[in-house]
């Protein structure tokens, strides 16, 4: 192809791009407003940059390569849950019916790379020591710079019985480590109850914000008074995954009035969804919600309603900050994007997406991440020297203490 036409395509790439975003239509390029005519004028610096690459590069580059960086790149800028699929991988994406096995990870984007949010207990991730912030550098080789959120998470998933190899890097280390893990079908435990206090304390954990679980906890708050409780402890460390229609009505079990969350987008009519005192289980007694940076998306719904409606306090650490409504744009060359259209907002208006939700008591996770000496330590170099990785202990829960404290000064 010369070289002229590699241009064209690239750019072309970049308008496409820029009209999705910029609302423009297809009679013309005119923006009309000053952030418009700003992007408009970045084409002109767009085409220098490539006519330096097409003349000044090492050796002639690939043109598909570059573009689909620089789409991808493009949309990873905006938020962790935006992408840009190439057509391939859109045929891939579309193809996945789900029900496969997994390791058990919930993951995101974080700094340009894949990054664990949380690991389902006794997982396959669970007992290879995978932990919250640990960055997946590689999946099977294949650099997690280099590959969009969606498809990332296909990756994930495979064959029940199949092997997945991933390289890691944890908090405080350099080196990746390789993993292998073996996947299976992963479920998640039903909600955990625990009575503290002489059962004067309920203590609550769902693993994660579905139909199932909800009914479980609406099902255990409904039996509060029989069974003598009178204050709610709500764990929700580590929960990453759900349903928002769901994470309201799990709020609104425990709110009789306030505003629950609001959505709103560029092009999204801003929706308030608002507590109802008919779906109210208990609206009065004390609570203490539980959470930390595995704390995402739906859980995250609950948290912040809960907290800027003053009905409980808020203990751990700050949560991860996901909460978006999703659109899929397909491209004339059978490529897509998948863009956040709208945000969740807390009832105060912090967007969960960008700010995510911070505890009125912060209280660090005291949990060793069991990865053994730091490189620093002995003879790193030699593989004999690299001890065998064990699961993190926790001889004090000290937001779990924390939270128990919070509860007993509360009257109930």
């Amino acid at each position: 192809m010369p070289k002229i036409s590699k241009i064209l395509l690239l750019a072309v790439s970049v308008v496409l791009v820029l009209t999705v975003f910029l609302g423009v239509n297809s009679s013309g390029v005119s923006a009309a407003t000053d952030d418009q005519d700003g992007a408009y004028r970045q084409i002109n610096v767009y085409s220098e940059v490539l006519r330096h690459i097409q003349t000044d590069y090492v050796e002639e580059p690939s043109i598909p390569a570059v573009t689909n960086g620089a789409l991808r790149g493009l949309l990873e800028s905006l938020d962790s849950d935006s992408s840009y699929l190439t057509a391939d991988d859109y045929k891939t994406f579309k193809a996945d019916k789900g029900d496969k096995a997994q390791v058990g990870i919930n993951i995101s984007k974080r700094w340009g790379y894949a990054t664990v949010v949380s690991v389902v207990p006794g997982s396959p991730a669970d007992k290879a020591n995978l932990n919250d912030g640990d960055i997946i550098e590689a999946i099977g080789g294949h650099d997690t710079r280099d590959i969009s959120l969606a498809m990332i998470r296909l990756m994930l998933e495979g064959a029940s019985g199949s092997e997945l190899d991933i390289a890691v890097i944890r908090p405080g280390k350099s080196t990746p480590e390789k993993v292998t893990m073996t996947r299976t079908a992963v479920s998640l435990p039903p909600v955990s109850e625990t009575m503290y206090e002489n059962s004067s304390i309920l203590y609550l954990k769902p693993g994660i914000l579905d139909h199932e679980h909800v009914q479980q906890v609406e099902a255990k708050l409904k039996g509060m008074q029989k069974a003598g409780n009178k204050k709610i402890l709500l764990d929700l460390r580590d929960v990453a995954a759900g349903d928002t229609p769901e994470a309201i009505r799990m709020a609104n079990f425990l709110l009789k009035s306030g505003t629950i969350t609001t959505l709103e987008g560029q092009k999204i009519e801003k929706q308030t969804f608002a507590a109802e005192a008919s779906k109210a289980i208990n609206a009065t007694a004390p609570v203490v919600v539980l959470v930390n940076r595995g704390t995402a998306g739906a859980a995250e719904i609950v948290a912040a309603a809960l907290l800027d409606n003053k009905r409980a306090e808020l203990v751990g650490e700050k949560t991860f900050g996901e909460g978006s409504q999703l659109k899929t744009f397909e491209l004339p060359d059978g490529a897509a994007l998948i863009l956040s259209v709208a945000k969740y907002e807390s009832p105060s208006g912090k967007k969960l997406e960008d700010e995510g939700v911070t505890p009125g008591v912060q209280v660090a996770s005291n949990i060793d991440d069991g990865s053994g000496p730091s490189e620093d330590d002995g003879d790193a170099t030699q593989p004999s020297a690299q001890p065998e990785p064990k699961k993190p202990v926790v001889s004090v829960d000290e937001q779990l203490t924390k939270a128990l404290d919070l509860l007993k000064n509360q009257a109930a």
